[in-house]
């Protein structure tokens, strides 16, 4: 980053924008919007509160403010924020569950 510039996601899905499909990323991905398929990203991916996603999801880290249904998976950590859903299978080293998020499925933390 050089001096002066801010920091800014690598893949911003806006509101309004449906992916259907293969999404792949070598940075931070940011989903205010609808992506239905699968998602792959090696930097951490953010999932705003009014998106959706119906997809499985594996990332750096994953936090969840939206609904996602799918397996997610991630090298470090997930977190659900308060209002977030997730249905799916959970794979990671740390998961946390904010007061007001809600999720089904099983968790496996030995990864």
């Amino acid at each position: 980053m050089t001096p002066g510039s801010t920091n800014v996601a690598g893949t911003i899905i806006g509101q309004g924008i449906t992916i259907e499909g293969e999404l792949t990323s070598d940075e931070e991905v940011v989903v205010a919007g609808t992506i239905r398929g699968k998602l792959s990203a090696d930097g951490p991916v953010t999932i705003e509160a009014g998106a959706l996603v119906e997809a499985d999801v594996s990332a750096a880290s994953l936090a969840v403010g939206g609904t996602v249904t799918g397996n997610v998976s991630a090298a470090e950590r997930v977190d659900l924020l308060g209002g977030a859903r997730l249905i799916g299978d959970v794979k990671a080293a740390r998961l946390t569950i904010a007061d007001g998020a809600s999720f089904k499925g099983n968790v496996d933390m030995d990864v």
